[in-house]
């Protein structure tokens, strides 16, 4: 018992400093967005502003097009979720319910390919969207997140599919449902949390990629919110603090309070292939 209760205290300890440690780097940055110059310049740094003031955020929005910045990463991201998972869904379906061997090297391959580096794929995908006049295009961005996303995506949907029981598309038939039936009218309904999960998953991922759109977009008015960010920092590696900390406070908000919602629904989502019926 004493080991058990031992243990079990361990694991909470080992937990609370794994969340001090991710939380620090957060916490520090909401810090220094609502510090002046003069505490950002400070020998003696603290926690919180002695003085707290919205001008890094004003400034923020004055040097650089945020705004605009804001609206591509919402369309590479909303495109990449809804086309990913539009993909992902049939594909997903018929993994999880024919599990023939090509259907079992399929599902090792989605995951064997998660160890890619950016690197090893950015040189094809750049000639590909070359020669679809895609570059430097917000729906060209759009293809490349769809292709980053669908493996991921198409992971979480199987093991979804998988919890669904097949028992109860099989009592559908016998009461005279077809195969389109079914699907539209009791495995879509048990699948929506699984699908809604996977879209915001596919959203945050898409939202907070850096290197495509660095590589693939050289215009101002079409680069998304993480590369907007680096014009923060000058020619000579200064960082604007200040302004930098602001707009990567407000960039980051959207995948926290997404993530906040949907991440019970992605622990299930990975764990639910283990479940059988």
């Amino acid at each position: 018992m004493r080991t058990t209760t031992g243990a079990r205290v361990g694991q909470y300890v080992a937990l609370l400093a794994y969340l001090v440690f991710l939380a620090f780097p957060f916490l520090w940055l909401i810090s220094t967005a609502f510090k002046p110059p003069r505490e950002l310049g400070s020998l003696h740094p603290t926690w919180i502003p002695e003085d707290p003031t919205l001008a890094n955020f004003r400034q923020a929005f004055d040097e650089q097009p945020l705004l605009r910045a804001a609206l591509n990463s919402l369309f590479a991201a909303t495109g990449a979720a809804v086309v990913a998972v539009l993909i992902a869904t049939p594909m997903a379906y018929v993994m999880a319910r024919h599990r023939t061997r090509p259907a079992r090297a399929a599902t090792g391959w989605v995951v064997v390919s998660q160890a890619f580096p950016f690197v090893l794929v950015i040189i094809p995908l750049f000639l590909v969207l070359k020669n679809l006049r895609l570059i430097n295009s917000l729906p060209g961005l759009v293809m490349v997140y769809v292709v980053w996303a669908l493996p991921f995506a198409l992971w979480m949907l199987v093991g979804y599919v998988r919890a669904v029981p097949a028992e109860l598309e099989e009592a559908a038939a016998v009461d005279g449902a077809g195969r389109l039936r079914t699907l539209v009218s009791v495995t879509a309904p048990l699948l929506a949390p699984g699908i809604v999960a996977t879209a915001l998953f596919a959203f945050i991922t898409a939202w907070n990629e850096f290197f495509f759109a660095l590589v693939l977009l050289k215009t101002p008015e079409k680069q998304t919110l993480p590369v907007i960010l680096t014009h923060f920092i000058g020619a000579e590696g200064v960082a604007d603090l200040g302004p930098l900390a602001a707009a990567a406070f407000l960039a980051t908000l959207p995948s926290l309070l997404v993530f906040a919602v949907i991440q019970r629904r992605i622990t299930g989502g990975m764990l639910a292939g283990a479940v059988k019926s």
